[in-house]
């Protein structure tokens, strides 16, 4: 019997696309995490890579690098939360478009979106990719599992 048979999944929570991101991006930057603790290096790492490619930051959602370090602040936290170590946050670049990538090596199990979790449990972070972001997917290969966003430059 469903324990939660009240809760509705949203139409714009549904399935996320299994798909590998677009292949012509060029790489940018790495970070690798082992911890939650890790996360506040991630932010500034990520915000001073984006302004010296001429993303600047507002302070506000509606500029991308603004928009970029908090999707990848909440991917990262569900992967060192959910997966395997280390995760690991690629950026890259190509013409007006940014790529990011957060992996993990949990190959055993999938993203699931917020829709899908009792209200107040936590687990927005691909919800607000989705809001926040051109397009999102993932993909998992033998060693693991990547949850991809592009936006703009």
């Amino acid at each position: 019997m469903d324990e939660h048979p009240s809760i509705d999944v949203p139409g714009d929570d549904a399935d996320l696309v299994t798909s590998m991101p677009p292949s012509e991006y060029e790489p940018v930057e790495e970070w690798v995490l082992s911890s939650t603790e890790d996360l506040s290096a991630l932010r500034a790492g990520l915000m001073g890579t984006l302004e010296r490619h001429g993303a600047k930051s507002t302070g506000r959602l509606s500029s991308t690098p603004d928009k970029l370090v908090l999707i990848a602040s909440e991917l990262a936290t569900n992967a060192l939360r959910h997966g395997l170590p280390p995760t690991i946050v690629r950026l890259a670049r190509h013409h007006e478009r940014f790529l990011l990538e957060v992996a993990d090596h949990d190959t055993s199990t999938e993203p699931v979106y917020a829709g899908r979790r009792i209200p107040g449990a936590g687990g927005v972070g691909l919800h607000m990719a989705r809001q926040l972001s051109l397009d999102v997917g993932w993909y998992r290969t033998d060693d693991v599992k990547t949850v991809w966003a592009t936006f703009t430059a």
